[in-house]
């Protein structure tokens, strides 16, 4: 799938992959979708909660060696 943006927060711990992506988000457009790579293992927990908290889409889910993909549409 396409993103329009991206946030590599690789190596961050909690809480900041989901405060770097509410900031992004926030000024993207609505229905732009952001992809957010993050290794922090409490993110699996975390985003899910982020985009359902704040009525965003989370897309997709998946992993890619030790770093969970997420895509998440802006509403």
């Amino acid at each position: 799938m396409k993103w329009d943006q991206e946030i590599d927060a690789t190596g961050l711990l909690c809480p900041l992959p989901v405060l770097k992506a509410r900031k992004r988000l926030s000024g993207m457009a609505q229905g732009a979708v952001l992809r957010l790579i993050a290794t922090d293992p409490a993110a699996v927990i975390d985003v899910p909660h982020f985009c359902a908290e704040a009525g965003h889409d989370l897309i997709s889910t998946a992993e890619e060696g030790a770093a969970q993909i997420y895509l998440i549409r802006r509403r």
